[in-house]
């Protein structure tokens, strides 16, 4: 394998990647009315086509899986027709994209919920985080757990955003079960403490994220879904390697398409905590897609030595749309702008510089 590997083209299902580099979903808040995305998300994605492939920010499958102001959803048409602008744009220059199906569940605020109820949880346990609402960061509201009654609900959720993300012309989806999410929030036991078929042994807590992938992959076909986990991510845990090992073997014999991994703390080195990802990786039989904060040099590395297939890349993704062909050539990384992430216009969203003038457009 070159050095030059992570630039070859990669087979993703009947995809044809252009590369091993993906861009990892990233929340930016620009949703316009009826949490549709506009005109400023198309240009902000096609500017990063090269990308392999692209995994777009969250968007939520309904509003109770809301859980931030101004996020995109895929649960109205006119959502699906803004969403269907975006791929249209990256399918243009040659781009391959899948949707993120985003389900919040805890982490919201009454004030974003249908009638200002109260966020849902597998049990009400409130986190201690905070939500971005009405242009401020604030204190979560206090959970309500799901009856169990209601969860057949959430999966059929998941699986229309899966058949409208395609309607909208995404390759593919990704099932958020990360970042102290819904699904997340059911499969550790520090969020899970229910004694009915959805908690207790690992299994039982595994259902939730088993039974959504089914659904998904039910909807649009094992090899157009990816699922994201991060085993030792948010939210704390007994047992994260038995855990997130038993998901993988699972979401493995079911032909998912990629397991996409947060390798490491939100935001932090690889080794925040101890966990055997290469163990984790060997339960999954498809391609294993690594996140959290790989430069080229590491990513060349894990990949010469088959610890991971694909790698993806977040805030690099935010500040340098041309990312690809600044890794490619070693060309240095425009830093992002941290006071224009969340919200706001084209400052900081569409407006970073190419290394090569030529290549915007």
């Amino acid at each position: 394998m070159t050095d030059n590997a992570l630039f070859e083209p990669y087979t993703l299902g009947s995809l044809t990647l252009a590369n091993r580099i993906v861009m990892a979903p990233l929340t930016r808040n620009r949703a316009g009315a009826g949490f549709v995305p506009g005109e400023l998300a198309v240009e902000y994605y096609s500017q990063r086509a090269a990308a392999g492939l692209i995994i777009s920010e969250g968007a939520q499958i309904s509003q109770q899986g809301q859980g931030y102001q101004g996020t995109p959803g895929i649960y109205t048409q006119a959502q699906i027709d803004g969403w269907r602008k975006v791929t249209d744009a990256v399918h243009s220059k040659g781009g391959h994209i899948f949707l993120q199906l985003w389900h919040v569940g805890r982490v919201s605020h009454v004030d974003l919920q249908p009638n200002g109820q109260a966020p849902v949880a597998p049990s009400a346990i409130k986190p201690e985080t905070k939500v971005f609402v009405s242009n401020a960061f604030v204190d979560v509201s206090e959970p309500r757990a799901l009856e169990h009654d209601e969860i057949q609900g959430i999966i059929a959720d998941f699986r229309r955003g899966a058949a409208n993300a395609i309607a909208a012309g995404f390759d593919g989806v990704e099932v958020h079960g990360a970042s102290g999410y819904l699904l997340e929030q059911f499969a550790k036991d520090g969020s899970n403490t229910r004694s009915d078929a959805y908690g207790g042994s690992i299994e039982n807590r595994a259902r939730m994220i088993l039974e959504v992938a089914t659904a998904v992959a039910a909807e649009v076909g094992a090899e157009r879904t990816g699922v994201r986990i991060s085993p030792v991510n948010s939210i704390t845990s007994t047992d994260p390697q038995a855990q997130f090992n038993y998901i993988a073997e699972k979401l493995g014999q079911m032909g998912i398409a990629y397991l996409h991994v947060v390798e490491g703390g939100r935001g932090g080195p690889h080794e925040a905590a101890a966990f055997n990802y290469a163990e984790l990786k060997a339960k999954f039989a498809n391609t294993y897609i690594a996140n959290g904060g790989y430069s080229r040099e590491l990513a060349t590395s894990r990949l010469t030595n088959g610890e991971a297939d694909l790698f993806s890349f977040g805030r690099p993704f935010i500040a340098n749309p041309d990312l690809v062909e600044r890794l490619k050539t070693a060309a240095p990384l425009t830093e992002m702008n941290p006071a224009t992430l969340y919200g706001g216009g084209a400052e900081g969203y569409t407006d970073y510089p190419f290394v090569v003038a030529s290549n915007h457009g």
